[in-house]
């Protein structure tokens, strides 16, 4: 597993912490992606940081249509 790569089985239990919603994996960007925030939460040395704080706001554009 390289250094931003998250555990499968933390992953089922992961949520936003603002919406409660699912999170998506992004291994390319090695972040985790919640569509109903708006909102991708990075991961550094195979550690989720999962605070508003450290997020990253998603582009209109890779938001999923039907979001605002």
């Amino acid at each position: 597993m390289s250094k931003n790569q998250v555990d499968p089985k933390l992953l089922e239990i992961l949520v936003c912490p603002l919406t409660k919603g699912p999170l998506r994996y992004d291994s390319g960007a090695a972040e985790l992606i919640s569509e109903q925030a708006g909102l991708a939460f990075p991961i550094r040395d195979g550690i989720p940081i999962m605070l508003v704080d450290e997020a990253r706001s998603l582009d209109e554009a890779q938001k999923p249509a039907g979001t605002k």
